[in-house]
């Protein structure tokens, strides 16, 4: 029997971009264009800065803008970088191994929540677009007015929500910034990164694996799963 080397949870936070949808290419993919276009490159550890917080704690705007020393028109340029997320992801669906994953929860009888930097029209919008929303007791996004991550809090209020101590969940992420997040709010965190965040340090991890699947496989192992 493998040993899983996180604890059973009373409940799994979820992060959302790059964990439940693999929508992070697509808008790295978005800003890398920006970037080409005016003559600069976007290495991914790089753009890793800003994975998780929403822009809060380094924008790509910003950078380009200090690389070029000009200013540019934003708001045309975001507009266009919207709808080519929008049409690159339009055939997505969840994660490879997340259905599993939920499914297996449910028969757990695990509360499960969402904790993002993102916003809630972003993150509902795929919830319901996938028919997954029901499945979460809380969705918590930063229009919901806290610190977003790296800032432990949208983990700390999602566990509050669940009527939990903080250490008696477990977070899945796949960014520096939210396990950095999920490990300041005393949360064990499983660090699954994708091709976006594969360089990004996980040394806060209680620990890291390749895949949805490999969390499922470290749960099934835990010696009170049912």
């Amino acid at each position: 029997m493998i040993e899983s080397p996180v604890p059973f949870p009373k409940a799994v936070l979820f992060d959302f971009d790059g964990v439940l949808v693999d929508t992070e290419w697509a808008i790295y993919q978005s800003w890398e264009r920006v970037f080409r276009a005016h003559g600069h490159a976007l290495p991914l550890d790089c753009f890793n800065q800003c994975l998780g917080s929403g822009y809060t704690h380094w924008n790509p705007a910003d950078h380009l803008e200090s690389l070029t020393g000009k200013t540019y028109d934003w708001e045309t340029i975001n507009a266009e970088r919207q709808k080519r997320i929008h049409a690159d992801l339009a055939h997505s669906g969840l994660m490879t191994g997340a259905l599993e994953l939920l499914n297996w929860c449910r028969k757990q009888a695990l509360p499960l929540a969402v904790a993002s930097s993102s916003s809630h029209r972003w993150v509902d919008g795929w919830l319901e677009k996938l028919g997954i929303r029901d499945r979460f007791v809380s969705v918590l996004c930063r229009d919901d007015g806290l610190p977003v991550k790296p800032d432990p809090a949208l983990y700390v209020e999602s566990a509050r929500r669940l009527s939990l101590p903080p250490a008696d969940c477990l977070v899945i992420e796949d960014s520096e910034n939210g396990t950095t997040a999920a490990h300041r709010a005393g949360i064990p965190v499983i660090a699954v990164p994708n091709r976006i965040t594969e360089c990004a340090n996980f040394e806060l991890a209680t620990c890291r694996v390749s895949s949805l699947h490999k969390v499922l496989e470290l749960l099934q192992h835990s010696p009170l799963a049912r």
